[in-house]
């Protein structure tokens, strides 16, 4: 593609800091670029413990252990996510409880949440959509009226706050990204942010295998042995060299990417104003990360033609995800609790467009060419 939809951006310090690492002698989990990332995301967002995982997919896996979640527990959340946010709990027997979304944020719909509430509910993970926060101050208080622990999949949140508060720290547990299409990035990996003291020194003994290793490493323990189950969940340093790099970088970053949303957003003004598409909405009280900008249009067939329209001029424009509730997996493993229509209509017509960091001079060719595509499609 002329215009590619992602394009990872580097600031320019990522292969000096992986080369510092080599030259320290240090390439596999937990060295000075690990530590580094740490404690640059436990001062950003406040939460009790920030540990990088090799991926976010990993991060909600580690979630499902530290619940302690057995065969037919159910875990109520969004069918409109990826397939990671389900399959963490699907491994450890536990059951999907898919809940509709709202039609302004496309977040789970808080309202919708108690009525799916049953004996076997043992948590509820939200979704935070395109880095826009789910209503955690009705969430977090279903969860403490019913016992519930509260998993964030703040995938898309990094740098998100609700009512001032980062995004990742409301619930015991959340999640973050850093593949290549988020905002910051490592490639692959993610991290688990764990903001309940309680479960800080278990989810270091999971991430490593299962041992009390960074309990060696401190000298709490004269030795380290196998103690709980666990797997390797931690990056390589080359991953986190990487990724303090783009951490050095973030206010930039930043500052770019929102800029650029706010083109679009702009752009999508009048159009929205004559009825061809919706804009996102971010309410008053969420500050969002410019993770991406999205337009609903009109129909399937209108959304067709703008990606196809898109193509032909070679720029990338994807829809997002095909709902875990239709999927055939989600029809094995998981349950539908009340109607899905809001996940159905928004599914068919959603469209991403390109929002990367250098996209800033082609911008306005690929605005002419979004303009373009949402006229009628030929007949």
């Amino acid at each position: 593609m002329k215009i590619p939809f992602n394009k990872p951006y580097m600031t320019g310090r990522e292969l000096w800091l992986i080369s510092q690492a080599h030259a320290a002698g240090h390439l596999s989990g937990d060295g000075r670029f690990t530590r580094q990332c740490h404690e640059w995301l436990q001062a950003s967002t406040g939460c009790r413990k920030a540990l990088l995982t090799h991926s976010c997919t990993a991060a909600l896996e580690m979630c499902a252990l530290l619940l302690d979640l057995q065969p037919g527990d159910e875990v109520i959340m969004p069918s409109f996510t990826f397939v990671s946010t389900a399959n963490a709990f699907v491994l450890r027997g536990a059951v999907p409880v898919f809940v509709d979304i709202r039609r302004d944020t496309l977040n789970i719909d808080e309202a919708l949440v108690e009525a799916a509430i049953t004996p076997r509910t043992k948590a509820i993970c939200v979704v935070h959509y395109a880095g826009v926060s789910c209503e955690m101050d009705a969430i977090m208080a279903i969860a403490q009226r019913h016992g519930l622990a509260v998993v964030e999949d703040a995938a898309q949140g990094i740098f998100s706050t609700y009512r001032g508060k980062p995004l990742g720290t409301f619930g015991g547990l959340g999640t973050l990204s850093f593949h290549e299409t988020k905002n910051v990035i490592s490639g692959e990996g993610g991290a688990l942010l764990v903001n309940d003291e309680a479960l800080v020194e278990r989810a270091e003994i999971i991430r490593e295998k299962g041992t009390n290793r960074s309990q060696f490493f401190r000298g709490q323990v004269d030795k380290y042995t196998w103690v709980d189950v666990g797997s390797s969940y931690l990056p390589g340093e080359i991953i986190a060299a990487f990724l303090a790099a783009q951490f050095e970088e973030a206010d930039d970053i930043m500052r770019r990417r929102m800029a650029l949303w706010d083109r679009y957003h702009a752009w999508a003004a009048p159009l929205e104003a004559q009825g061809s598409l919706r804009r996102p909405v971010v309410p008053p009280h969420c500050t969002h990360n410019a993770h991406m900008y999205y337009l609903l249009l009109p129909s399937l067939e209108a959304r067709t033609h703008f990606i196809d329209s898109l193509k032909q001029q070679d720029i990338g424009a994807v829809f997002h995800y095909v709902p875990l509730h239709s999927s055939p997996a989600g029809q094995r493993y998981a349950r539908v609790a009340g109607s899905m229509d809001v996940t159905d209509d928004i599914t068919d017509r959603l469209v991403r467009l390109p929002l990367w960091v250098g996209l800033d001079d082609r911008l306005d060719e690929v605005l002419d060419a979004a303009t373009n595509a949402l006229g009628p499609p030929p007949r």
